[in-house]
């Protein structure tokens, strides 16, 4: 649907998030009784939840402690891990840096050059304790890392970009040809970020095992605000999902659709799933773990771009376990913590059994549903803003 902005232009109307609500059916489920794996490339998750490839956010032991807890934690090969021998200096630099000063610092930093010994010796330090193991690059270092980590035993290997489509034009260098790249790594390929239906179609066609949702709504990315470009994630996980549903129906293969940032509650995580999503990856929620090496800071993988960064370090704070956020109990009331737990209660609550049933539960428009009947909570809110 679009709207007029002016003479003979429109606008499409988009949804995100606090954009709507999740509508009750007729019957509900026991929460215990509901199923929350997901399966991408083959690999089957206890949990559909992927922790996303930021040096903040994912170090080696981080993925194995992620991993041994049913999810699946990328490790971005463009970071700190695969430049630095003791990346744990440079974490702690990055961290006390004055805030007025990090981004500068930060692109310092990511200029030592990517040593490809330790590319495949991150991978063996992951997978020498039996969990899965995922690893995210740029297209243009796809083909460089990808015999490198397939011997070192990696399970899933994404390729992500701030906007990536199947057809890259560019005269300076050579475009990575994606549908050869799936063809041959021999290890299933994650694509991503894209946020509409055309060019999740044709990412599908080239053959990757699953599509990465989502430009910019990430709490440490200002792509939004210096490029302008995005789609709110309702809208672009909705539009995303109908082409992996078209190319299903017409092909029977099922590529899974990860919706990749925005969420900052158990709400709208669960929102996600109902916009369509077979998975969803997230940041900010697993920094403020002790298992995250970024103590509470994180900041966007394209932080470090050295002509327009385009995200900025931000700290969340420390507040408890992974294992806590991730299954509770909740020591608070914001969501943030027990995220599984508040799936599986939306879930039976919702009387969806699974993932798939939660992408078909009926959605409502409601702008006011965040702030209807809340006075006392937005009193609570505003006192704490005041005080600060």
């Amino acid at each position: 649907m679009a709207m007029w902005i002016g003479i003979n232009r429109k606008a499409r109307i988009c949804y995100g998030f606090d954009d709507i609500s999740l509508m009750p059916g007729k019957i509900t489920i026991n929460p215990e009784e509901v199923d929350i794996t997901t399966s991408i490339g083959g690999v089957t998750l206890d949990i559909p939840v992927i922790a996303a490839a930021m040096d903040g956010v994912v170090d080696p032991m981080f993925a194995v402690a992620f991993g041994k807890l049913g999810g699946l934690a990328v490790l971005n090969l463009m970071g700190i891990y695969t430049r630095y021998e003791n990346p744990y200096e440079v974490l702690e630099k990055i961290i006390t840096c004055p805030h007025e000063k990090s981004t500068a610092f930060i692109q310092s930093v990511y200029r030592e050059p990517i040593k490809e010994k330790l590319v495949g010796e991150r991978v063996e330090q992951i997978k020498k304790s039996g969990v899965v193991c995922s690893v995210s690059c740029i297209p243009q270092y796809a083909d460089k890392f990808i015999g490198i980590c397939r011997e070192a035993g990696v399970d899933i290997f994404m390729i992500q970009s701030t906007v990536t489509t199947a057809r890259h034009i560019a005269s300076s260098y050579k475009p990575l040809d994606i549908a050869s790249f799936c063809k041959t790594a021999k290890v299933p390929v994650v694509v991503g970020n894209c946020v509409t239906f055309d060019v999740t179609m044709e990412l599908i066609e080239t053959g990757a095992a699953g599509i990465l949702v989502g430009i910019g709504p990430g709490a440490a990315c200002t792509s939004r605000e210096v490029l302008g470009l995005g789609i709110p994630q309702v809208t672009a996980t909705a539009d995303c999902a109908y082409a992996r549903d078209m190319y299903y129906k017409r092909t029977g293969k099922y590529v899974p659709m990860i919706t990749d940032g925005g969420m900052v509650s158990s709400g709208d995580i669960c929102k996600a799933f109902a916009s369509g999503a077979d998975a969803v990856m997230i940041g900010s929620a697993f920094v403020k773990s002790d298992e995250s090496p970024g103590k509470g800071y994180h900041w966007g993988m394209a932080t470090s771009d050295e002509n327009l960064p385009r995200g900025t370090r931000v700290n969340v704070g420390v507040s408890c376990t992974l294992k806590e956020i991730l299954f509770g109990p909740a020591k608070v009331d914001d969501g943030s913590q027990n995220l599984m737990g508040a799936l599986k209660l939306s879930m039976g609550s919702l009387g969806a059994k699974n993932i798939k049933e939660m992408q078909m539960v009926e959605l409502a428009v409601t702008p006011s549903i965040k702030t209807e009947g809340k006075i006392y909570q937005s009193l609570i809110k505003s006192m704490g803003k005041n005080k600060k």
